[in-house]
């Protein structure tokens, strides 16, 4: 049965954050605070997990329009193609922050990204993510968590997120109520840049 744990987002406990660490590393399957939405998330190169993330997401690992959450753009640079200066220039600017980026990818990434052309990546500004992802021994996989209401995109409520997801999840990071806005979303593969959704990051194009 998973656990819902409660940080202090400005202060989280080292040995919380070191517990979910140990959680990814080991093949399993988190929900934590972004600086937009909740995500779910698991290492990007533990094919078990990817597949309990595949089967209860009911997506195809392969295809999906998931993102990789980075700690860092020189962590970043290692997935995507070489950046001219225009596209870094951005890049840095907007990252860390409420942006998902559609990049070109590289050319040799791990399975089962490995025929992929694009990846979207992610940096967040969360103090949780800061710490957490140095500890990883990848980059995670990440979605956001939405709301089965039709009305409602996202669930901002860590309880009601929790009750729908213990069963299929190992641990839930809370830092409170979340927000409801996801990501701004940009795709950086032409020139121009393109603006997919407009969400909590300002319109940069």
């Amino acid at each position: 049965m998973a656990e819902l744990i409660t940080l202090f987002s400005k202060s989280p406990n080292p040995r919380i954050i070191g517990e979910a660490a140990k959680v990814l590393n080991q093949g399993g399957l988190l929900i934590f605070p972004t600086d937009t939405v909740y995500g779910l998330g698991c290492l990007s190169n533990n094919q078990k997990a990817l597949k309990r993330f595949a089967k209860i997401k009911d997506i195809k690992i392969e295809q999906a329009p998931l993102s990789f959450l980075f700690q860092d753009i020189r962590e970043l640079t290692q997935y995507v193609k070489h950046m001219n200066s225009t596209t870094f220039k951005l890049v840095k600017k907007l990252l860390p922050g409420p942006y998902a980026l559609i990049m070109n990818a590289a050319p040799k990434l791990p399975k089962p990204f490995h025929k992929r052309k694009t990846i979207g990546v992610r940096i967040s500004s969360h103090v949780v993510l800061e710490q957490l992802l140095p500890l990883l021994d990848s980059p995670l996989i990440t979605s956001s968590l939405h709301d089965p209401d039709e009305i409602l995109d996202y669930t901002t409520d860590p309880e009601i997120l929790f009750e729908e997801w213990e069963s299929r999840v190992d641990l839930m990071l809370s830092d409170g109520y979340g927000q409801n806005i996801p990501s701004t979303v940009l795709d950086l593969t032409t020139e121009p840049f393109q603006l997919i959704r407009e969400g909590l990051g300002e319109n940069p194009l």
